[in-house]
């Protein structure tokens, strides 16, 4: 059950992409909830599994896919509408594709991500509860009012311009801390490889 629910975020997510770059400033307006409603779904997934006792390296690895995937597709897309720099999703891509590949050596040997960090600052920015919450809530933010931005453009809003400004400082407080979390796992990860036989 879980599983499906992480996966039922890939449609909403593309419904929702149709809708930016399709749909009027009303469904642009709509948007702003939907983006919240996928973004929290990835709770609900997690509250799901631990409640049903379904969690598994399987839902793990669907869980961080499905989160990647709908990072790096939205950076993207806000980029290439214009209201973020290039910058950004490179950032991301960058960040993401090597931490999960470091990741991928940890889970190949039966461990989940947030269990591959010991060190217990480590452990604090990479796996907590509250640096999850808190990176989950500005990636929600930054999204919401980046969708918030959209919108306001196409409808010519007159409060658009500080709208944009909030969009993009949310979206570097984001950027900054997905970067600040990925750290520890490739400082950790480094003698491990470094001591591993190719």
């Amino acid at each position: 059950m879980a599983n499906l629910i992480t996966l039922l975020r890939f449609p909403l997510l593309f419904v929702y992409v149709a809708l930016l770059y399709w749909g009027n400033a009303t469904a642009q307006y709509w948007c702003v909830p939907f983006i919240v409603g996928i973004i929290l779904l990835d709770s609900v997934d997690g509250i799901i599994a631990r409640a049903r006792d379904e969690v598994s390296l399987l839902g793990s690895v669907l869980d961080i896919a499905t989160d990647r995937t709908l990072e790096i597709i939205l950076w993207v897309v806000f980029a290439h509408l214009g209201l973020l720099p290039l910058v950004i999703p490179l950032i991301v891509i960058t960040r993401g594709t090597t931490v999960d590949a470091v990741r991928a050596v940890g889970m190949s040997e039966g461990k989940a991500a947030f269990e591959q960090v010991q060190h217990p600052i480590s452990r604090f920015i990479v796996a907590s509860r509250f640096m999850r919450s808190s990176y989950g809530l500005a990636k929600a933010l930054a999204f919401a009012v980046l969708t918030l931005d959209l919108a306001m453009q196409t409808a010519h809003h007159t409060l658009s311009a500080p709208v944009h400004l909030t969009a993009v400082t949310l979206s570097w407080i984001a950027v900054t801390m997905t970067v600040v979390r990925g750290l520890p796992v490739l400082i950790e990860a480094y003698p491990m490889l470094k001591g591993k036989s190719a």
